[in-house]
C-alpha cells in the first residue's frame, strides 16, 4: 500500500528541487492511466476530485477510488480533495479515506480565509492527514478575473493557518487551453521571501513545459496542478476510439482505447517536474 498524504510527498520535493504533479481526476479511466503513469515515470501523483469531479461521483465513492488505485500502486499516491468550499464538504472526504484536504477560502476576506482555512488545518491535522489551502484568486480562462497572492498577506496566511502547502495567484489561470502565457518570477521569489511553506500552482496546464522545469527545480513551487491539457488529451482519445468504427458500440471497448494515449500524455507531463 503506497498511500500518502500531501505532506508526506512534498517534503522530499521541496528539499530535491522537484515537483509532484496534482492531476485532476473525472472518473475510473483517467486515474488509473495518471497512476500506470506515475509507476512507469517512478514518482509520486496526486490524485485531486474537484467540483465536478464530485458532481459526477460522491465522495465516499471516489475515496475508496482512490485508495484501491494506492494498495495496488507501487509509487506514493495522494488522494486529495481539490477546492473544497464549506467545512462539511471537507470533513466529509476525510471520513471517506482523503489523506489531503483542499481548502479554497480565496474568494473570502483575508482574515475569514485564515479563519476557516485554520479551522480545517487542524481538523485534517488531528486526523493525521494534510491540508493545503489558497492566498489570492487564481482566475479562469475567458471567465472571472486573477487576484495576485500579496506577499506579506501570504506569509500571514501560512503562519496563521499552518497549511501543508499554499496554492498562490502569480500569473496563472484555470482552464487555459494553451501554454501561451507564464508566471510572474519576481512575485514567486517575493513569496518565497517571506514564507518557507511549499507552494503550489494551480491551472498548471498554462504554464510551458520548460517554466515548470525551472521553478520546480529552483523554487519552493512544489506541486503544479494539471487538469486541461490531460483532459484534452483524453478527449482526442475518446474521439479517435469513437470514429474509427461507426459500428462499435461496446463503452468499455471504446474507453479501453483511451488508456495508451492519455498514459502517454501524462508521462510527458509528469517529466515536466523532475526539475
Amino acid at each position: 500500500m503506497t498511500l500518502a498524504t500531501l505532506a508526506e510527498v512534498l517534503g522530499p520535493a521541496k528539499a530535491q528541487g522537484y515537483a509532484v504533479a496534482g492531476l485532476v481526476t473525472l472518473g475510473w479511466e483517467d486515474m488509473r492511466a495518471y497512476v500506470a503513469a506515475a509507476e512507469a515515470e517512478g514518482c509520486p501523483v496526486i490524485l485531486q476530485a474537484g467540483p465536478s469531479c464530485r458532481a459526477h461521483t460522491p465522495l465516499r465513492i471516489l475515496g475508496k477510488m482512490f485508495r484501491h488505485l494506492a494498495d495496488e500502486a507501487s509509487v506514493p499516491i495522494v488522494a486529495h480533495l481539490d477546492h473544497g468550499y464549506t467545512f462539511d464538504e471537507c470533513k466529509e472526504a476525510l471520513d471517506s479515506g482523503f489523506t489531503s484536504l483542499m481548502f479554497d477560502g480565496s474568494r473570502k476576506p483575508l482574515d475569514e480565509n485564515i479563519a476557516e482555512t485554520a479551522a480545517i488545518a487542524e481538523m485534517a491535522h488531528k486526523a493525521g492527514i494534510s491540508c493545503e489551502g489558497e492566498i489570492g484568486f487564481v482566475g479562469y480562462d475567458n471567465g472571472e478575473a486573477s487576484a495576485g497572492t500579496d506577499p506579506v498577506e501570504a506569509a500571514r496566511f501560512a503562519a496563521e493557518t499552518g497549511v501543508d502547502a499554499m496554492a498562490i495567484s502569480v500569473g496563472n489561470v484555470h482552464l487555459q487551453t494553451d501554454q501561451s502565457g507564464g508566471l510572474d518570477g519576481d512575485r514567486i521569489a517575493a513569496i518565497q521571501a517571506l514564507t518557507d511553506v511549499p507552494l503550489v500552482i494551480h491551472g498548471g496546464s498554462g504554464v510551458p513545459a520548460a517554466q515548470r522545469r525551472s521553478l520546480a527545480a529552483g523554487t519552493n513551487i512544489c506541486k503544479f496542478n494539471i487538469g486541461t491539457e490531460l483532459r484534452q488529451a483524453f478527449g482526442h482519445a475518446l474521439r479517435n476510439a469513437v470514429n474509427c468504427d461507426p459500428d462499435r458500440f461496446d463503452r468499455v471497448q471504446i474507453l479501453r482505447d483511451t488508456h495508451d494515449p492519455v498514459v502517454a500524455a501524462t508521462r510527458t507531463v509528469l517529466r515536466t517536474m523532475k526539475g
